[in-house]
This record gives structure tokens, sequence and C-alpha cells, in this order.
């Protein structure tokens, strides 16, 4: 019985070759990244921003128009209203009061007190400023220390310039998620940032693979040139990289679709991650090695060491 094959054996896409259409690809991506963060911004969810979030549940589909306009006479400051997955779940969102959390509750009650008896409470969060803050300085400082965490795991794994190619590959997976989230006005919040750190170690595995056959093929080949041998390397995981992705977003698609609208902004975080970090890992961690001036001799360690490029070959073949 034969396992499933999605690549055909002995594929060999020219990968390393197209490096600069990658390279322009990527640099276009994150420069547009920073600018819509910059421009733009995020849409900062209660965690960060502070306030008061409030879902309830309609026994019709909600009329917001209405809605809207009882609670814009209540001079609570900025309140936003939006449908939560279906049409009678809806999230009301109200700038945090002047005040201690007797203020907080006091808001709550003016709400419910104009609204219709029928409708059903479901959740109401409260968050401070100074615990948003944190909450957000806590979140990059995660983001930051995993990031250098990765750089000294692959640092020692393999070598520095491998290191500093998978963090550059990493660094650009966490911009454009944060560009697209700008760019569709998704509600950036903690689950965003578990999101992110579960791309970083999606994606830092998926290089770590491509990695260490180029380590193998760096043993083997002393003599091929690094673009031939780089390119090989990529073709041998192909394989296993793009079954590996396919499957992640079987599974995070269902999510998305089927999971209703409470993870939907972290579904997507993580599909657009996995397909951003699995071309990172292809189109851009191992093109970079050429750059890095990755040390050949410190490779030639092994059983295979002092093996030429045709007997190492040989073995290799079927």
């Amino acid at each position: 019985m034969r396992g499933l094959n999605l690549i055909p054996a002995g594929i060999n896409v020219s990968f390393i070759p197209k490096r600069m259409i990658f390279f322009a690809f990527s640099a276009a991506l994150v420069v547009a990244s920073i600018g819509l963060f910059l421009s733009k911004g995020l849409n900062y969810g209660i965690d960060f921003q502070g306030g008061i979030l409030i879902e309830v549940r309609t026994p019709q589909p909600a009329d917001i128009r209405d809605m809207r306009g009882k609670l814009g006479g209540l001079q609570l400051g900025e309140v936003a209203l939006q449908t939560f997955g279906a049409p009678t779940e809806v999230l009301i969102r109200i700038q945090r009061q002047e005040g201690d959390e007797k203020a907080q509750q006091a808001a709550v009650e003016k709400v419910k007190a104009v609204l219709d008896k029928d409708i059903e409470y479901r959740r109401t969060e409260f968050v401070g400023p100074k615990v948003s803050e944190e909450l957000f300085l806590d979140g990059l400082l995660a983001v930051g220390l995993a990031i250098g965490a990765i750089l000294i795991y692959i640092w020692f794994r393999f070598e520095w310039q491998f290191g500093l190619g998978a963090v550059i590959a990493l660094t650009h997976d966490v911009v454009s998620t944060i560009g697209v989230f700008a760019l569709m006005g998704f509600e950036f919040n903690l689950s965003t940032v578990a999101a992110i750190l579960t791309i970083a170690g999606y994606s830092i595995n998926d290089t770590v693979v491509v990695y260490d056959r180029v380590r193998e093929n760096l043993r083997k080949y002393k003599k091929m040139p690094l673009v031939e041998l780089l390119n090989n390397s990529i073709n041998e995981t192909l394989s296993r990289t793009v079954i590996t992705s396919l499957t992640t977003l079987l599974a995070l698609l269902a999510l998305f679709f089927l999971g209703g609208a409470v993870i939907q902004d972290f579904a997507f975080a993580m599909i657009w991650g996995v397909v951003i970090g699995t071309y990172s890992s292809i189109c851009l961690a191992v093109p970079l090695l050429l750059y890095l001036n990755v040390d050949r001799a410190g490779m030639m360690t092994g059983d295979q060491g002092d093996k030429g490029d045709e007997e190492a070959a040989a073995e290799t073949a079927p």
C-alpha cells in the first residue's frame, strides 16, 4: 500500500534561482504592513483598549439602528455595535467611563434599562486602562521573547547564520500578520497574540525541517554549488511541507467557517500564518543562506563528512 504523494517524486522547482522575486514580494509585503499599521492602525479589542464589552442575544434579528439610537442618548461616550455571527447576536462596546468599577457597572445598568426586556445578556467584561496597557506590553514581550528564544535554539542547533535566517523569516511572518489585521480591521486582542505565537511555532517547525535537510546535504555534497544544493534541499522536503500545511489548513478552515464568530479572528490569523509561514520557510529562510556566508567547512562532520559527491549520491540513489 502506497502513501499519499501530492508532490511527484524527483520534482525540481526552481525556488532559489527565483529568489529575487520572492525577496521583492516579501519586502513589499513588509513595507505595506508597516504602512498600514502606522496609517490605519489596529482595531484593538477590549483586552488592549480598555472599556466595557457586552454580548447580547435578541429573540429576533437585531435592529442595530434602533439599538444605536437608544444607547446614543445615554451620554456614555463612544458606543459601537456590531452583529456577532448570527443576526441575533450583537456586541456592544462602550468606552471606559470615568471612575472606578462602580461607574462601569452603572453604565451597564443604563444600557439594560433602555434596551428591550427580552434581550439575553450573555457576557459582560470590564477592562481598565492600566490592565489593558499591561496586557499589551506583556503581549509584545511574549512575542519578542519567543523570537529571541528561537534565534538561540537555531543558533545552537545549527549555526548562527541559520538562526538569523530563521528569525528574519519569522519577523516577516509576524509583521505581515499584523498588516493583514490592520487592512481587514479584524479585532486584535489576546487571542490574536496567542495566534501569532502559534504561527511562530508552526513557521519555525517548517524552517527547521528544511534547514535540517540543508545541513545533511552540506555534509554529503562538498563540491555541489550552494544554489543547487539549497534548491535540492527545498524540493526534497516539499512533499512533507505541502501535506503538513494542507492538513493543518483543513482543520483551520473548519474552525473559521463552523467554529462561530468567537474564534473566527483567531482562526483567520492561523490560516494566514500557515500560508505565509510555509511561504517564508521555502522562499525566504533558505535563500537567505546564500547571503549569510554559511560555513560549509563547519558542516563537514559526521559519518559522511569525507565522502565525495558521487559516493554520497550513489548511497542515496534508489
